[in-house]
């Protein structure tokens, strides 16, 4: 099973390259079927093949030799990586295949937000929508309360602070983490989604001060939150629980 959901993690992975080139354009991720980005030569089915396909060419164009990104291998890898997180956590579950539709949904968000620094509006509908849909189910198949003032107040009270600190900051946040951290709220609640927001600030500060340190960005150079926010969350998922326990166990014991 493991085998096969890795195998289906990459190929999504390679369609969710196709999403991060195509939805910043505005162009159809249906048509055109895949092309060079160099040449724009059609590209067979044996040049799509995830992973494989790249490494047999090394990283280039059959046709004009022009250089292949190596966000395509990687994203496909990290897709992958992904979907065996989720599976190890949630087993073949009806959580499973929402948490992987979500992650998928969050790569393409976190790439497009590094490269292009914006937060497509599409793609944050599409997590609330989804998520409607997945709460809904999960009521009407497993009996299982949706909790909906619970995710309504991790939507308006995360939304809120996001809100307040752009207004404090003049702009040092944008417009598009506002709306992730909302649809993100919506999924958790209340409680999951301000460890969700307390984790991104820490990866934040960490990760912008060895950017600075490795001279990698200047002082002046904008860092996209929106990758903060989502590696906040993938964790909040995965062991936001322990977390939690953990914090309290050892903060608030006898209290």
């Amino acid at each position: 099973m493991t085998i096969l959901i890795s195998l289906y993690g990459l190929l999504i992975g390679s369609f969710l390259n196709v999403c991060i080139y195509r939805i910043p354009r505005e162009e159809s991720i249906v048509f055109p079927s895949s092309h060079c980005p160099s040449c724009n030569t059609k590209l067979r089915w044996y040049d799509n093949i995830p992973l494989v396909s790249y490494l047999s060419l090394m990283g280039k164009c059959r046709y004009c030799g022009g250089p292949i990104s190596p966000q395509y291998p990687i994203v496909e890898l990290l897709n992958a990586f992904l979907y065996i997180i989720i599976y190890l956590q949630f087993g073949f579950s009806f959580n499973f295949i929402f948490f992987a539709i979500i992650f998928s949904i969050l790569i393409v968000i976190g790439i497009i937000d590094l490269k292009e620094m914006i937060i497509p509006d599409v793609l944050v509908l599409l997590i609330m929508g989804i998520t409607v849909v997945y709460k809904l189910l999960s009521y009407i198949l497993y009996n299982s309360p949706p909790d909906i003032p619970n995710s309504i107040g991790g939507l308006v009270l995360s939304s809120l602070l996001f809100v307040a600190i752009i207004f404090l900051s003049k702009g040092g946040m944008g417009e598009g983490d506002v709306t992730l951290i909302a649809s993100l709220g919506f999924i958790l609640g209340v409680k999951y989604i301000f460890l969700t927001i307390f984790l991104s600030f820490i990866l934040g500060a960490i990760i912008s001060i060895l950017l600075l340190l490795f001279k990698i960005k200047g002082k002046k150079d904008p860092i996209p939150f929106g990758p903060f926010i989502i590696l906040g969350f993938m964790i909040t998922v995965y062991w936001g629980e322990q977390l939690l326990n953990w914090y309290i166990s050892n903060f608030f014991r006898g209290v």
